[in-house]
């Protein structure tokens, strides 16, 4: 149980902390001062909760790693992150529809991982979903602005969405990890978060005026450490400091 709580913890972090590196890509270059820090604040909201999860995983682990070996020292196929917070920042309409793909499951996610048996995973999530909340409130009021707003602004809105959509399915799939956690009690059932995520995502998009993608083809293999070219390119980036000074602390 114990190597497969480890796990289940990474399924959770890497998913904020590549989503994370993400936006921190953007500092300085968002559309209006108030939005690029917006955007830097909400990187740095899911690096803090991505150390919290890192710090109970070397606690776990007990042989000597530390948050920074867990979080910069694997190689591409260990991340287990999903598909979805890899995808590159094509333009602001894809960061803003990554976001709120996300962000959706996120804070459902949350909102069950504060009811398990493991306090200390039930305490980071209490934390995190006030953030989070946040998060989905920003993401959700850019899909409807440029979905509704201008005849450009709504194409790209809708490109991103089309071209996201296809990443979506696999935040519902579960792990062995997953099923170990969910039947100790300490895991978040995720095929149940579906039909309420699809739900809202298709109220949002309605509201934006958008199309709701019809695209039976899905993505996978994220979970199973199986990624886009995309993901090495960032790890190149995330991980340059630490391996070029071994031993730096975040």
């Amino acid at each position: 149980m114990k190597q497969e709580l480890y796990n289940y913890i990474l399924g959770i972090a890497d998913n904020s902390l590549i989503l994370g590196q993400r936006l921190g890509e953007l500092t300085g270059h968002g559309p209006t001062l108030e939005t690029d820090i917006a955007c830097t604040n909400i990187s740095l909201d899911l690096f803090g909760q991505v150390r919290s999860y890192f710090q109970y995983a070397a606690k776990i682990a007990g042989d000597g790693r530390t948050e920074d070996d867990i979080a910069m020292l694997r190689k591409e196929r260990e991340y287990v992150n999903v598909l979805l917070v890899e995808q590159p920042n094509t333009n602001f309409a894809y960061t803003m529809a990554r976001q709120f793909l996300f962000d959706v499951y996120h804070l459902a996610f949350l909102s069950e991982l504060e009811k398990s048996k493991d306090l200390t995973l039930s305490a980071i999530a209490k934390k995190c979903i006030k953030e989070v909340r946040y998060h989905e409130r920003f993401s959700s009021d850019w899909i409807k602005r440029l979905g509704d707003g201008t005849e450009e602004s709504k194409a790209k809105m809708q490109e991103a969405i089309n071209d996201l959509w296809t990443y979506t399915d696999e935040l519902f799939h579960q792990t062995e990890a997953d099923i170990a956690m969910v039947s100790e009690g300490i895991g978040v059932d995720v095929t149940k978060l579906k039909d309420g995520y699809y739900k809202y995502v298709n109220e949002v998009l309605e509201t934006a005026t958008l199309e709701i993608p019809e695209s039976k083809y899905f993505q996978k293999g994220g979970k199973k450490g199986i990624h886009t070219e995309h993901l090495g390119y960032l790890l190149t980036e995330l991980q340059y400091m630490q391996r070029t000074y071994p031993n730096m602390e975040w």
